[in-house]
């Protein structure tokens, strides 16, 4: 598979390759206990290779070149993937790309590769709220890192400092789907609806406390803990 212009998925798995490092690729498969390739290359390393991709690539090439570096199963190259098409603006393209991104949510495995793709995903979202009627499926998926996406996919609505009222809209709706989570005893998903929280609490403190004593005690220590970290009498 190929990039329809600019840099192909060969020549971009190619210069991945190049900087391999073996020794660091084994620590980190031992770290992320993920069964799949590695080359031991930081997140910069990535990022200095993604930025001549995405200046050398047309948003519709960008598509090809993200979905084939995501089915290499490689590790760097998912993470790669996710950051060509993590971009506030991708019109025309904007649909496709989420497209692309919503159909990676359904085999997620692990935080590390998941959360470039959510942040990809959140910018979609921003782009389109209407797309969280899709989200909100998640959180019954038999995926646990499928569900946790609808959280951290939709912290974006957290840091607003100044939400309209149809953002406010959205936060209260996602406080529901943290609600219908709340008794997931999963150490990720209760991670997750905490760092929701906290996030939310830096712009609209009495609406996570709010949250917190309704639901709280529903929620393991460490995330009822987490959510309350910035919180006005916290």
């Amino acid at each position: 598979m190929t990039a329809a212009a600019g840099v192909t998925v060969t020549q971009a798995l190619d210069a991945l390759q190049s900087l391999a490092d073996p020794a660091r690729a084994s620590d980190m498969a031992r770290y992320h206990k993920i069964q799949r390739p590695y080359l031991g290359l930081g997140n910069p390393q990535i990022d200095a290779l993604v930025k001549d991709w995405r200046a050398a690539c047309s948003l519709e090439a960008r598509l090809g070149l993200a979905a084939g570096l995501w089915d290499s199963g490689i590790h760097e190259a998912m993470i790669a993937a996710a950051k060509v098409l993590t971009q506030a603006r991708l019109r025309p393209s904007d649909e496709a790309a989420w497209q692309l991104i919503a159909g990676w949510a359904a085999g997620f495995e692990g935080w590390a590769v998941a959360d470039h793709a959510c942040s990809a995903g959140g910018r979609r979202l921003i782009a389109d709220p209407a797309r969280l009627d899709q989200v909100e499926g998640w959180i019954t998926h038999p995926n646990m890192w499928t569900r946790r996406a609808a959280l951290v996919m939709t912290l974006p609505w957290t840091r607003l400092p100044n939400p309209k009222p149809a953002d406010v809209a959205v936060r209260h709706r996602i406080l529901g789907w943290a609600e219908a989570l709340a008794d997931d005893r999963d150490w990720f998903i209760q991670k997750a609806i905490g760092w929701w929280l906290r996030d939310l609490s830096k712009h609209d403190s009495g609406l996570t406390q709010d949250w917190i004593a309704r639901h709280g005690e529903r929620l393991r220590h460490f995330a009822r803990k987490e959510a309350l970290r910035h919180s006005d009498g916290a």
